[in-house]
């Protein structure tokens, strides 16, 4: 059983009293009470009351409850200190990721910007949340060991720091996950599915004492699940290590997790490690071959990734150069688009070596299995030579394996000894 603290306690005492009234309204209307953004109301309404008779029931006191719900109790909350008077000590020092900053403060204080303006104060255990701080500025009050993850990116990040006792409920359904450890969580019953980020089961994140919600950028698409979350009074968190453009800047996001999860130094430790695995790569010249990487949709287009993108910064620093270069990097936000098959092949058939991507459309184990999708592709140079490659469907998921991507993509395109059995995350097309 997980220790649930204060602050754990005030949400599933807000829940229980919820939940009757739930079950009130059901028996009350003779059938099933409202879901989705229903429900939610009536727990957003229970939240922004929680110090109501409801509440007070469950534990005798308004005063109680307060003190219950922002987590601290008493003497054992250090005397807050004031905003305006906080400067920062000294700051994360990142080099390679771009899309947050870290800046140290006294007392523990850790101050995290995103680059889509967000701002978080993760306040130690024990300690006041500063006065005068900006509404702009969202609280992480740690102990975070009751954690929604909906960002599937995270969990290998967190895996590695062997947190994962802390993210008690997922967004991706364990049929969803190839993160071994997110799969033997949810096997013991540690890690309970608590519904997508588009439609999340908010009784069961409240009751379960969720401190956080860590989301993908996804949720921008459902702003009023966004906006439930936090009338419900949690935090919620949105990570951006997708945008980095330099693989090793979306490996570095693992020591933002060691700040949020107490790892600071085993995060510094596992990036090190990481860089230094490349390091005989990395200082090779090129290879001066070419390589696409792409997937055939459902229509019969190529999904090819931008040439800013991060697979594409992968394939350089493996030695390769990116084919096709036409898409415009800038046109938007995605770092994939869209080719018809006439002008995917007019850039790429000659190209010394074809990647699949398996994610979205399942692996391939030969290549007939690849000509069906369009017999085109056996004219590329690429399939006559038999250099085609299919990636595993966990690539995506696992973030600290892309240290091991990148000596995959080496060992292809060096073909020197290639042991094919001690690659990690391809497999050739025959």
């Amino acid at each position: 059983m997980r220790k649930c603290g204060n602050k754990c306690l005030y949400r599933r005492v807000l829940a229980g009293a919820l939940s009757v009234l739930l079950a009130v309204g059901t028996g009350a209307c003779g059938g099933k009470a409202e879901t989705g953004t229903g429900q939610a109301e009536v727990l957003t309404q229970g939240a922004e009351a929680g110090t109501g008779s409801a509440a007070q029931s469950a534990n005798g006191s308004d005063i109680e409850l307060q003190q219950a719900g922002s987590g601290q109790s008493g003497s054992a909350v250090s005397a807050a200190p004031v905003w305006n008077d906080m400067q920062p000590e000294r700051s994360m020092e990142l080099s390679y990721a771009k899309q947050f900053s870290v800046d140290y403060y006294a007392g523990g204080y850790d101050l995290i910007q995103v680059q889509d303006d967000s701002t978080y104060l993760v306040v130690p255990e024990g300690a006041a949340v500063p006065e005068g701080l900006p509404a702009s500025i969202t609280v992480l009050q740690k102990p975070l060991d009751h954690v929604y993850l909906a960002a599937t990116s995270a969990m290998d990040l967190i895996a590695a720091l062997d947190r994962t006792d802390r993210i008690t409920l997922s967004g991706t359904k364990e049929s969803g996950w190839y993160v071994e450890a997110a799969k033997e969580a949810m096997e013991e019953g540690t890690l309970a599915y608590a519904g997508k980020y588009s439609a999340p089961d908010y009784e069961q994140i409240l009751s379960s004492g969720c401190d956080l919600a860590l989301e993908s950028t996804m949720i921008y698409h459902v702003p009023d699940v966004k906006a439930q979350l936090e009338q419900l009074k949690i935090p919620v968190f949105v990570e951006r290590s997708s945008y980095e453009t330099h693989p090793l800047g979306r490996m570095e996001w693992i020591r933002l997790y060691g700040v949020l999860f107490d790892e600071e130094e085993k995060a510094e430790q596992l990036l090190k490690e990481q860089a230094e695995q490349l390091d005989t790569v990395l200082i090779e010249k090129s290879t001066g071959k070419t390589v696409a990487f792409f997937y055939i949709t459902t229509n019969g287009a190529v999904n090819v990734r931008k040439p800013g993108d991060y697979v594409a910064k992968m394939i350089e620093l493996a030695g390769g150069s990116y084919v096709p270069q036409t898409a415009d990097a800038d046109e938007n936000a995605l770092s994939t688009m869209n080719m018809q098959m006439e002008a995917f092949y007019a850039e790429t058939k000659d190209a010394d070596c074809l990647i699949y991507n398996s994610t979205i459309d399942g692996e391939l184990q030969t290549l007939d299995e690849l000509l069906q999708k369009n017999p085109l592709l056996a004219d590329f140079k690429a399939v006559k030579n038999g250099n085609v490659w299919c990636t595993g469907k966990n690539m995506f998921q696992e973030t600290m394996g892309l240290g091991n991507m990148i000596l995959d993509m080496h060992a292809v395109l060096s073909e020197d000894m290639l042991d094919e059995a001690g690659l990690h995350y391809l497999h050739r097309l025959r």
